[in-house]
């Protein structure tokens, strides 16, 4: 009875084949729907990238779902990181999986070296061979960029420290590219005409955070021609310039056919859209840059010239650039074509003047001076970018001894990209770098650099000896005296001079604004960093400004940072 009963009861419960496998209900359920249904469960963004691993390996179907190249991993990657669409084609074959864990790996890799930025550099500037770490990355370069980016974009005033160095990195890595670039751009022939191309390059080294491609201006000034051609067919319907083609170069030769164009182009400009020289805030460097002159609808004689330029190049009407003096203009034709021609066969147009059309004598009233005719010709790429960069240059020089100079720097680099042997601005850059490099918290091999460029300058010009022989003294001098400063400095609380410093080493400390915990290592009187790190991170909205003592710290997550007492 007893064996009866044992098997009695596996009967009433079969055991399962040995080749089958329990399989949830649910999921039963949800591979048995259509396809085009589970892909946009899949897609729907409460998955993260671990659980699409793991739904891939449950079974065939979905494991074909998720497939590296399909639409389930570009979902993930267009959800993570959405910035970095921009850069793929819809027609391109991606492999979606490994571009996800390329990009994953140089984000760890950005962060590990943010964070040891921290480590290396929290006392000084970051100095000249401080970023090989960076040049010798693995993997595409826009993914390191873009969780710099991120790191950025953080939360309020969270990490501080890292976007500090996160900016640092990033602005080297892009200006790099972007003088590259410009480089190779000044290589092209001189016939070559794409002057918003080379203004846009300027635009960029000079605010490499910003999100500035010539692609994003190019469409902005697409649609100030449409709006053009707009007004042109209510001025003739047939006028040739309507049919031309995104891209097409055609030129139209009839002068009442451009002066059409052009009347069209003034009233869209001037009257609808509003532009106007910038007479009010004329030494603002804003003005130069062709993304801001967009925006704000407002720019100086040469970044009006060049969209004005731009748009009836586009629009068939063939104007030139002239490199006039104090008022950069522009030049139309009304000779025959092949004729012999002078200054008097032009109409001289002021994009500043809201499109004003000028005659020679009206050219010379308004600079107030007699003009020779060789300044009333053309000039080319090169030329109207070193007058861009000049203007720059000047600017630069205006800043504050308080500054950082940036401007004088950017301006700099980007003029000796053009002309690298310019012995006078070679001399600047070398006094700027001098500057620099004397003061305590800037990098010690800017003076070694400075040397380099001496010795260059000595090369191509010998008749600078004296200002040479001035400046490679004193830097000299200022390398001795770093010799001497080796020295460990030994401050005591105990000093009269030291008594508002309340805090010792050794000391754990809580921080009250961002709550994380650390150990002070080192202090200062008052703040020693420069200038651009306190207005960076915003010491002077603290209550007791940098006129406090400052503390080294390392902090639990094994970062060094420089926190005010208070």
């Amino acid at each position: 009875m007893a064996a009866a009963a044992v098997d009695s009861a596996m009967e009433v419960v079969p055991a399962l084949p040995e080749e089958a496998s329990p399989e949830p209900a649910g999921l039963s359920c949800l591979v048995n729907l259509p396809g085009e249904v589970l892909e946009y469960i899949l897609c729907s963004g409460s998955l993260s990238a671990a659980d699409i691993g793991r739904v891939s390996s449950t079974c065939r179907r979905l494991r074909e779902l998720c497939q590296s190249s399909g639409k389930v991993w570009k979902e993930q990657f267009r959800v993570r990181w959405p910035s970095l669409m921009k850069h793929y084609s819809p027609t391109d074959y991606v492999n979606w999986l490994e571009e996800y864990k390329v990009r994953q790996k140089a984000g760890l890799e950005a962060r590990k070296i943010v964070a040891s930025f921290s480590k290396r550099f929290f006392s000084e500037h970051v100095p000249c061979n401080g970023f090989s770490d960076i040049e010798n990355l693995e993997g595409p370069e826009i993914f390191f960029e873009d969780e710099l980016v991120c790191i950025l974009n953080m939360e309020g005033r969270k990490a501080l420290t890292w976007k500090y160095y996160a900016k640092k990195i990033l602005y080297y890595l892009r200006q790099q590219k972007i003088l590259n670039n410009l480089k190779a751009f000044l290589q092209q022939p001189d016939d070559y005409e794409s002057y918003l191309e080379g203004a846009v390059y300027i635009d960029q080294y000079c605010n490499p955070l910003s999100d500035i491609s010539l692609k994003d201006i190019q469409a902005q000034i697409d649609g100030i021609v449409e709006l053009v051609c707009k007004t042109l067919r209510g001025i003739n319907g047939r006028h040739p310039s309507l049919s031309f083609k995104a891209g097409e170069s055609s030129m139209i030769m009839e002068i009442e056919l451009q002066s059409q164009v052009l009347d069209a182009m003034n009233y869209v400009l001037y009257d609808q859209l509003k532009f106007k020289g910038n007479r009010m805030d004329y030494y603002n460097a804003l003005n130069l840059y062709m993304h801001q002159v967009l925006i704000r609808r407002t720019g100086i004689p040469i970044s009006m010239s060049l969209l004005y330029l731009t748009i009836a190049r586009q629009l068939g009407v063939p104007l030139e650039p002239v490199n006039f003096p104090s008022h950069f203009l522009l030049r139309w034709c009304q000779g025959a074509e092949g004729a012999a021609l002078d200054i008097f066969d032009y109409i001289y147009i002021d994009a500043f003047g809201k499109g004003k059309q000028l005659t020679v004598k009206e050219c010379e009233y308004l600079v107030g001076q007699h003009v020779t005719a060789a300044l009333y010709g053309v000039v080319n790429v090169k030329k109207v970018l070193q007058r861009m960069v000049g203007n720059l240059l000047s600017l630069g020089k205006r800043e504050g001894i308080d500054q950082s100079y940036q401007l004088l720097r950017d301006s700099l680099d980007l003029y000796l990209a053009m002309y690298p042997d310019q012995v006078q601005l070679l001399l600047l850059q070398a006094r700027l770098y001098f500057h620099l490099g004397i003061w305590p918290e800037k990098s010690f091999c800017l003076v070694l650099k400075v040397l380099d460029i001496l010795q260059h300058i000595q090369t191509l010009d010998p008749g600078q000896h004296g200002a040479v022989g001035y400046l490679v003294q004193h830097t000299l001098e200022h390398i001795e005296r770093k010799k001497e400063e080796v020295g460990v400095e030994v401050k005591l609380r105990s000093h009269e001079k030291h008594r508002d410093v309340c805090y010792s080493i050794g000391l754990i400390m809580k921080h009250k604004r961002y709550g994380y915990n650390c150990v002070i290592y080192g202090w200062d009187p008052t703040c020693m960093m420069g200038h651009e790190w306190i207005r960076n991170m915003n010491v002077h909205s603290l209550p007791h400004g940098h006129h406090q003592p400052f503390y080294n710290v390392l902090v639990e997550d094994g970062s060094c940072r420089y926190a005010a007492q208070e």
